[in-house]
């Protein structure tokens, strides 16, 4: 066995060396979100951007020039020479892209919604599991840092209540608020709530496009939880909070200030100090005391992080953090929902 001189620089450099191998990525988008991911990705050290393809040869000029990376001719050219590939077009190509990346057995970042049916999500699972590839999905909130901020304090909610709110862009009305706004927060819903969906119910307005583009739902699950959760791309201005409810506590995460509160009741044993916060409870039921509380919220890039955490998952050979199954899930939700808008609508114009 050779023996390292601990004087010697080269055996320093040998103890403390750490032997990584930086994955082989490409992207197949280069729109808005493409080129953040683009970006983003030559900043990450676990990854090695191989390079991307746009169908849409002048802006796929313009991004080759801007970032200095290889444009492919063809998604099969680039998917020869990458291990992972990150999937930013248009939701309609999601399932066809996925599809070709799985046959030649490729991780897979995929954009939220996963695809653009539900029957098409379930099929890519089947194919994902077959071909052994990991799949993570892009519901980045799930990496908001007032979301993680606020995770550990969240235990068995019965009642919860989002606001997503946005000023009107033309950008995203070809289709349902509920697949572009909506689903973010149906995401996090899942991911909190440990039990099916039992019932939803569904009321939208198209106000000025052809799909609705204010849409409020009530999802009952079985074990006696309710979300209410209201989208709306027509608003004067941003909103993106999440109220939880639960057995003494009550969470507050604003997503879009990356603000979180937490606010918890306990009992209060004998006489309540005079200083503190306690609600009586009458009838002789005792005191329970208010402790306020504001977890200390870590400032990210959350697809940075996402992007990151999906290497992590394929270095270390875990679950990725949002699979191909909560895709699939907040999808159906999301379609169920507008099956309920689609009813309401057909009755309205009976």
């Amino acid at each position: 066995m050779q023996i390292l001189n601990s004087n010697s620089t080269e055996g320093f450099d040998l103890i403390c060396k750490k032997i990584h191998r930086m994955l082989n990525v490409g992207v197949l988008g280069a729109g808005h979100l493409g080129k953040i991911h683009i970006r983003l990705l030559k900043e990450l050290e676990n990854y090695n951007l191989i390079g991307f393809y746009d169908p849409n040869t002048d802006s796929a000029l313009e991004v080759e020039k801007e970032f200095g990376i290889k444009r492919f001719d063809s998604i099969e050219s680039l998917l020869e020479e990458i291990d992972i590939v990150d999937i930013v077009t248009p939701t309609l190509s999601h399932f066809d892209c996925a599809v070709k990346a799985i046959r030649q057995s490729k991780h897979i970042f995929i954009e939220k919604p996963v695809t653009n049916t539900v029957e098409e999500a379930k099929q890519l699972i089947g194919l994902a599991e077959e071909a052994n590839v990991k799949v993570q999905v892009g519901h980045v909130e799930r990496f908001n840092p007032a979301f993680t901020a606020s995770k550990d304090f969240i235990k068995h909610p019965m009642f919860i209540e989002t606001h997503r709110l946005a000023q009107f862009n033309p950008r995203g009305t070809d289709v349902s608020v509920v697949l572009d706004l909506m689903i973010h927060d149906l995401d996090i819903v899942l991911s909190i709530v440990k039990s099916n969906v039992r019932k939803i119910s569904a009321s939208g307005v198209a106000v000025v496009s052809d799909n609705p583009d204010i849409t409020n739902a009530r999802i009952e699950f079985d074990n006696g939880c309710v979300a209410n959760l209201t989208a709306s791309r027509i608003s004067l201005k941003n909103m993106r909070k999440t109220r939880i409810f639960q057995k003494d506590a009550y969470i507050s995460i604003d997503f879009l200030e990356k603000e979180s509160e937490i606010v918890r009741l306990t009992n209060v044993e004998g006489e309540p100090d005079p200083l503190s916060v306690t609600i009586d409870l009458g009838e002789g039921k005792g005191h329970k005391q208010i402790y306020f509380e504001k977890p200390t919220v870590e400032a990210n890039n959350a697809i940075k992080d996402e992007l990151r955490s999906f290497a992590e998952s394929i270095e270390n050979n875990t679950t990725p953090a949002v699979t191909i199954h909560d895709g699939y899930n907040a999808l159906d939700v999301a379609h169920r929902i507008i099956e309920k808008l689609n009813l309401t609508k057909e009755n309205l114009t009976l």
